[in-house]
């Protein structure tokens, strides 16, 4: 049996983030045990390979989506709001509400 891959260890983390609540790219990466690595977490993303991760639900450290409206983030966005997530004015996403706090260790 092989061992799963950085990225396949991001994956299944981020696939526990239930609807309408957001992770931040360095909490993904500490609960996957890669500790400040939130970078690797954006380039896992940014290559998903399937639709059954919701590569949407993770953000920055400051509640911002960081993609640009031309890279996705009024798709983001939309998504987001469809779960009921709610953006201030200035575009943030208030953690204390939203962000996901996992009762378990994701990977096990």
């Amino acid at each position: 049996m092989t061992k799963p891959s950085k990225w396949d260890i991001i994956y299944s983390v981020v696939k526990q983030i239930p609807s309408g609540k957001v992770a931040t790219y360095g909490q993904i990466a500490t609960l996957a045990g890669y500790y400040r690595q939130a970078r690797q977490v954006g380039y896992a993303l940014h290559a998903v390979p399937s639709d059954d991760i919701p590569w949407y639900r993770v953000i920055n450290a400051q509640g911002k989506i960081s993609l640009n409206l031309e890279m996705g983030g009024a798709v983001q966005r939309k998504l987001l709001e469809n779960e009921g997530v709610v953006f201030s004015p200035a575009g943030v996403i208030a953690l204390q509400k939203y962000q996901w706090q996992p009762t378990t260790d994701p990977i096990g």
